[in-house]
């Protein structure tokens, strides 16, 4: 085989394509290594299996809307002649999904057809159309197969991707809006550890939020309103009083039904607006375009790794900014994730921080810095 056409069916050149046949089971486990081209397209297909698992945080989570301490989730691993690509949907309250649906609709998901586990653009497309939602689930197949098809290929996605780890953005840790003496308890925790941190404001207590933090550390913070801010003009008074106070950008500052406040904040406003609950998958991408100067790709939002490189791709064709965020997860779907940023301007990657139940070592935080482990897939090794 010339090496072109190597590179076609592997998916160099196209940045991959998946999977393969499905059975249906009940969980199991495995650790591959290396590629073997001779098993490509010759098995007796994929076999998915998924099961409930729920994660516990370690502080109540609350933000404009909601306060939580645990997250639905669901596990998933594909196996395939011996290699395992393992996924995860995660489902906090907003997402609309539950434990049942996304264990309803992979249920439905037959793998089996496909022989190919290069072909993921066809593979994935068919996942998609069995569904107007479940996103959650969705991505939970999408990043199982990537994390086959990059053990097949021996590669971590940053390489397939042609990105250099070295450019990725320090990861903010997220402060939940809470009482001022609990704030400054989660300050003193995370503050020797990252350079920089995300606030959820969006009630009445903001400022009292950033003047607490402001009593332990001065580093630079990130704020997320979460759809909070219900007058556009007192947004953009708080967003000059965060400027002068050390914040260096803004999520979501009000309803994502309010395109035309939010556009008109955008316009004025002396720091960066991102579009967090406003822009789900890539067919969003044009109608926040000019109402906001960036994008957060979430997996769980977009359906998974192929269609958040898409987003990147095309944010940045349209000259806008891009961040990659998570939902609470394990160091499964972050790491995941983190294989996109060091395309992106922000990262904020700590789902996995903020959870006492991980199930996988993965991409890691040392001194603030994200760190993508050099190994094939999402670079994961289960714990158990």
């Amino acid at each position: 085989m010339k090496r072109r056409d190597f590179l076609k069916t592997s998916g160099l050149l196209t940045a991959g394509a998946v999977a393969a046949g499905a059975g249906l089971t009940g969980c199991s486990s495995g650790q591959p290594q290396g590629f073997n081209f001779n098993r490509l397209g010759k098995g007796n297909g994929l076999k998915l299996s998924f099961h409930p698992y729920e994660l516990e945080l370690r502080h109540v989570f609350t933000v404009s809307s909601y306060s939580r301490k645990t997250t639905p989730g669901v596990q998933i691993r594909i196996d395939y002649e011996g290699f395992t690509g393992y996924g995860e949907a995660s489902m906090p309250p907003y997402l609309g999904q539950t434990v049942e649906s996304v264990c309803t609709f992979l249920s439905r998901v037959d793998l089996g057809q496909f022989k190919d586990p290069f072909r993921l653009e066809e593979i994935l497309a068919y996942v998609d159309s069995l569904s107007l939602g479940d996103n959650a689930a969705k991505a939970a197949i999408d990043i199982a197969l990537h994390d086959l098809v990059g053990k097949l290929m021996g590669q971590p996605w940053w390489r397939i991707w042609g990105l250099d780890p070295s450019k990725t953005p320090d990861t903010t840790f997220t402060i939940g809006i809470d009482t001022p003496d609990v704030v400054r308890d989660k300050t003193r925790e995370c503050a020797d550890r990252f350079n920089i941190l995300k606030v959820k404001v969006g009630l009445d207590n903001d400022k009292e939020m950033i003047q607490t933090i402001r009593e332990i550390t001065d580093l630079p913070l990130a704020v997320d309103a979460n759809q909070g801010w219900k007058d556009r003009e007192q947004a953009l008074d708080e967003i000059y009083w965060l400027r002068d106070n050390g914040v260096v950008m803004v999520e979501q500052p009000m309803a994502k039904e309010r395109l035309d406040d939010n556009a008109w904040i955008t316009e004025r406003s002396p720091l960066p607006i991102f579009a967090d609950e406003s822009i789900q998958r890539l067919a969003d991408i044009p109608s926040v375009k000019g109402a906001y100067h960036g994008i957060n790709i979430k997996l769980m939002k977009c359906t998974g790794m192929r269609e958040g490189w898409k987003m990147v791709n095309y944010a940045r064709a349209e000259g806008m900014k891009v961040m990659v965020g998570c939902m609470t997860e394990t160091s499964c779907a972050v790491s995941a994730a983190a294989q996109l940023a060091p395309a992106v301007d922000f990262c904020d990657l700590d789902g996995n921080l903020l959870i006492t139940n991980d199930l996988f070592r993965g991409m890691e935080v040392i001194d603030g810095h994200i760190v993508l482990p050099d190994r094939p897939g999402i670079g994961i090794i289960p714990l158990k």
